[in-house]
């Protein structure tokens, strides 16, 4: 397994997926996606393992609110790679593989 977990520093979800995979002694990868972003080539792995970029927009975040509203899906992509706190967190990858918000119950088939 190659896990991934990109974050935010306060997200109580992502803290509790770094737990689960602590606790199963499971060897992650920390990235805080507020920070650091996400490349172009991650994101399109995530967006094609989780099905919609609308699966990845933090609907909480005010950052989304711009991004919600433009017209044409690459506007929305280019706005969110620009905007890494719009993501929703945490963004598990194992691969191909890809869980958006805490999922134990898939991370479980993964083991």
């Amino acid at each position: 397994m190659n896990i991934q977990i990109f974050g935010k520093a306060k997200c109580f979800d992502t803290k509790k997926a770094e737990r689960y995979f602590k606790e199963r002694k499971i060897k992650y990868q920390m990235i805080d996606v507020a920070k650091f972003g996400m490349s172009k080539g991650e994101y399109a792995s995530v967006k094609a393992a989780v099905g919609s970029m609308e699966a990845l927009i933090d609907e909480k975040s005010p950052d989304a609110l711009l991004i919600k509203y433009l017209a044409r899906e690459s506007d929305k992509e280019e706005k969110l790679l620009e905007n890494p706190k719009a993501f929703k967190t945490p963004i598990v990858r194992n691969g191909k593989q890809a869980t958006v918000g805490y999922q134990p119950e898939v991370w479980k088939t993964w083991e």
